[in-house]
């Protein structure tokens, strides 16, 4: 059994409304999720020896977060990752975006979906969140309605995405979640070992965007096909640590993405969606300048983020899998987090 219940978490300043925190709790998990942002702020899973320990990244009240945050816990939208100068064409009409990453567009603008109130309502299990995005919000076409879905059963937490539009648009939804198996506030992620199931990847420009090219991981630091240590692979390539997308099957039926072990606490994470394309991230511009939960100091590789979504850029590159949402359909993805 799966329990719900809900309480105030802050008020957002200049009159912004109220934002309530929910806590679903069963026997192998503790889950807090604020209706600003649907933002994960707190989840607690069990180590080896049956202790309770939170194991992703953000702050201890609403300040923190309505404050500039790289995302810890958030949900992102319109377009998680980025889109190539801002700009993209459908239907034959030209749109741009606010360009606030480089010379690019990242995680749906200025105040993309991690920034706004949602509108929240207890199910079963868990909490639904619902927003409706204008047409034309942060330049995006169509108005879209958007529901998002926590729920956790057992050892598992389950998030599902929904949204409808009224003009033809990309979309593209994730969970912006930092883990740190061995605790947040622990200095590095070093000690996880990561496996990803993806033959492929997506290479990147000097502005982090992919080229174009689907290149095979078979002989390179991408090769996570079989568990690696991220310390040794880090090292062994001279790598400044991992902000790729790896490339999944290309189909709606779910499917197995990722699993990391932390030996030290005996914590193993695995990861499951009907997402196209995951996210690897480590945390590479963490610099130690945000002070989180308990006052902890947030450095460098002292998380990761594993971002189920589309492929970045898709709206530009043609031959990856589409990210358009069409009037009359409805986007529906889920990822599915399972602790052990």
């Amino acid at each position: 059994m799966t329990s719900v219940s809900r309480d105030v978490f802050g008020i957002l300043p200049g009159g912004g409304g109220t934002v309530e925190r929910f806590h679903l709790e069963s026997e192998h998990l503790k889950a807090d999720i604020i209706s600003y942002g649907c933002i994960i702020t707190r989840l607690e899973t069990k180590d080896k020896h049956g202790n309770f320990t939170d194991i992703v990244l953000g702050f201890d009240d609403l300040e923190g977060y309505v404050n500039k945050h790289p995302y810890f816990g958030a949900v992102i939208g319109r377009v998680a990752n980025r889109i190539a100068n801002g700009k993209f064409t459908v239907d034959g009409k030209d749109y741009e975006l606010a360009i606030n990453n480089g010379p690019n567009s990242i995680h749906g603008g200025i105040k993309g979906f991690d920034k706004v109130l949602w509108t929240p309502e207890m199910v079963e299990n868990g909490v639904c969140f619902f927003h409706t995005s204008a047409d034309g919000d942060e330049g995006y076409p169509g108005e879209l309605k958007v529901w998002v879905t926590y729920t956790v059963d057992g050892s598992k937490l389950t998030v599902n995405y929904r949204a409808q539009s009224t003009k033809v648009t990309p979309i593209n939804l994730t969970n912006h979640s930092y883990f740190n198996l061995a605790g947040q506030g622990s200095s590095d992620i070093y000690g996880h070992e990561v496996s990803i199931d993806a033959d492929h990847y997506l290479p990147v420009d000097d502005t982090m965007i992919p080229t174009g090219e689907v290149a095979s991981v078979v002989g390179t630091c991408f090769d996570l096909r079989k568990p690696v240590m991220l310390e040794s692979r880090i090292e062994k390539f001279q790598i400044n640590g991992f902000d790729h997308n790896f490339c999944l099957r290309v189909e709606k039926e779910p499917q197995h993405c990722a699993r990391v072990h932390h030996p030290s606490s005996g914590r193993v994470l695995s990861v499951s969606t009907t997402q196209p394309g995951v996210q690897f991230y480590t945390a590479n511009f963490l610099d130690g300048s945000l002070k989180g939960k308990g006052g902890a100091v947030y450095q460098k590789h002292s998380a990761f983020c594993l971002e189920t979504q589309a492929w970045p850029d898709a709206v530009n590159k043609p031959q990856f899998p589409s990210a358009l949402l069409y009037p009359g359909e409805e986007y529906n993805h889920t990822t599915w987090f399972e602790f052990a």
